[in-house]
């Protein structure tokens, strides 16, 4: 099945019926099933931001596939020195097969792809994680099946709001728990109800957490947040996934990673056998690779 879009720069840029592909071609190469190989082929791979899981996990998976990737960090491109990102872009286009970025701003994503003639994948912006809920749909395929429920518990960040429209697409019904002034934008849940989804925002996590079958949390201070380190902590002292709020559910655990133990989650929790993270860190890079699959190749 090829895929209507060339780039993935958020979760519904492809359709539900593509999403489930995504996921059962995961799935498959997860188990031993033999995928194409891209040999010659290069994943360019731009770094506004750290990371471990993304650099990791793309890496692996292109050698994986028989490919190339290619670390390029702010200091290893003329970007940090004030070339034009559409000019690195028209260059990185003529050089690589696709490039994945991770980057700060989304609309920087946006230009890039608009300017660069090879696919882009998102692997990161303020907006939007869509690689991310990739492997979180998969996890939850793998450890409750798709007629699943989910709490999003703490901060309504980039994470969150990829996980929400991809939870809609995906037939899994969601709940959302967050501080007043640390939601979801609007336009995540008119996106999520487009796919039939009736999302009700709340502040009060217990209430979402006791139906549920998996609680979701992520940090509370992402990258660039760290001057309101203070006021968010205040803000959020009542959504820690701690054993007080899952004393009366046998819900199972997501976090993206990096977590902040003692924050967002207790030390003990994430430690516990309720936790699926680690699982779900490596279906980052068996749905990624499927994503690759589609993108750098013919779709069959």
């Amino acid at each position: 099945m090829p895929l209507a879009t060339d780039d993935f720069l958020d979760i519904d840029d492809v359709t539900p019926a593509e999403l489930d592909h995504l996921l059962d071609r995961a799935a498959a190469m997860k188990a031993g099933e033999s995928a194409p190989r891209f040999p010659d082929t290069t994943l360019g791979m731009i770094f506004e931001k750290p990371s471990t899981r993304t650099r990791i996990s793309f890496e692996t998976g292109m050698t994986r596939l028989g490919g190339h990737a290619m670390f390029l960090g702010p200091e290893d491109l003329q970007l940090g020195h004030g070339e034009p990102l559409r000019d690195t872009a028209r260059v990185l286009g003529r050089y690589v097969d696709g490039t994945m970025a991770r980057l700060f701003d989304h609309a920087d994503v946006v230009e890039l792809a608009e300017h660069a003639d090879c696919p882009v994948i998102n692997g990161l912006t303020d907006e939007a994680h869509p690689c991310q809920t990739l492997a979180d749909l998969l996890t939850i395929r793998e450890a409750v099946g798709e007629d699943a429920s989910v709490a999003w518990v703490g901060d309504g960040n980039n994470v969150g709001q990829s996980f929400v429209v991809g939870a809609a697409m995906a037939g899994i019904d969601v709940a959302v728990a967050t501080p007043a002034d640390y939601g979801m934008d609007s336009a995540v849940f008119e996106r999520a109800a487009s796919f039939g989804a009736d999302v009700e925002p709340t502040t009060d996590p217990e209430s979402v957490v006791d139906d549920a079958d998996i609680v979701y949390t992520d940090v509370w201070i992402s990258m660039g947040q760290e001057d309101e380190r203070a006021e968010k902590l205040a803000a959020f002292d009542e959504f820690q996934v701690n054993a007080d709020l899952l004393a009366d559910t046998d819900a199972r655990v997501l976090h993206c990673l990096p977590a902040h133990r003692g924050e967002e989650i207790t030390d003990a929790v994430l430690e516990s056998d309720r936790a699926l993270v680690w699982d779900q860190a490596e279906n980052r890079m068996h749905a990624q690779n499927a994503l690759l699959v589609e993108l750098l190749g013919d779709g069959t």
